[in-house]
Formats: C-alpha cells, structure tokens, sequence
C-alpha cells in the first residue's frame, strides 16, 4: 500500500532468499527482492490497461499491463499476484504463474514474477492505486504503447508474456 514501507525478503540473483528488509531499503540500496504483477484478460481476450494514480511514489500517472506489488515475507508469486488483485481490482480469482525474470528496468533490480487471471466480471478498482482502467485487444496496444506513458518494464511484460505464450500453443 502507499505510503507504507513494507518488509520483503531480499533475495540473491538465483531468487534465493536472504532474509527480510524494507522495500525502502531494498530500492535505495539496489538489493534484489521480489515483485508480482497478473496480465489480466476478460472473457473475450481484451488485456486490462491501467493509469497508476496521481498519489502513488512510483512512476505516478503512467499507464501498465500488468496489476501487482512486492512479495511479502513467506508469500509465493501467485499468493501476491492474488492479493493485488483483491487490493487494487477488488476480484478474487485464480491466478496462475507464468515465468519471472530479471527485471533492471524499474527504480531497482527485482525478480518480476508473471501471473495471469481471467476477470470474468466488472472490476471495481481502488482509486488510489488505479486511476483508469480499460480493455484493450491485443491489436490496439502497439497504438496505445505509442500514445500513452507507460512504466519501463511493461513492453518487456507484454513481449515476454506473448513469446510465454507462443510456446504453450
């Protein structure tokens, strides 16, 4: 939650776990700790696209694809992918991990766990994390990722989870 420093697990370049630090700490200190985010689809395909809040400390305004916040101490990847989607979409629903990577292009180095969910009904998110949402097919984002502002990591989430998913088919 904003405004909250929370404790994480630090974590070495093999996501094997060190012990607990502040996530202040983690990103002032470049320590590598682990983050969740879910591409969301709806029934019908579409990838949820959403505006971080104006409040929010990191990369405020900016557009993402995925929905998502650090791991807390003891949690799986899926375990907080499902809790930010209770918190910031107010949905429960399954989620299910994908892959996770390396990822340099946010305020500091992370492991980047990718889950996915399909939401089947109308989200209800909370307006201090999420200041717009929509449903996008997969044929508009290279249109609304050269319009729109989004957070560093989100193209490599999109091409990662589409070559994930190639491979699956």
């Amino acid at each position: 939650m904003c405004g909250v420093d929370e404790v994480v697990e630090r974590v070495d370049v093999q996501d094997r776990v060190l012990g607990p630090v502040s996530r202040r700490d983690a990103v002032r200190e470049g320590w590598l700790h682990r983050v969740a985010v879910v591409v969301c689809h709806d029934r019908q395909g579409r990838i949820l696209i959403h505006r971080r809040a104006e409040r929010l400390p990191r990369f405020p305004g900016h557009h993402e694809v995925g929905i998502g916040g650090a791991l807390g101490v003891g949690e799986s990847y899926e375990q907080a992918a499902a809790r930010e989607l209770e918190e910031e979409l107010g949905v429960s629903v399954a989620v299910r991990f994908r892959f996770k990577f390396l990822n340099r292009s946010g305020l500091s180095p992370h492991w980047l766990g990718v889950c996915d969910a399909v939401i089947p009904r109308a989200v209800t998110p909370d307006s201090r994390e999420v200041a717009w949402h929509g449903w996008l097919s997969e044929s508009d984002l290279p249109r609304i990722f050269q319009e729109r502002t989004f957070t560093p990591d989100s193209r490599e989430i999109l091409d990662r989870y589409f070559a994930d998913r190639a491979e699956e088919a």
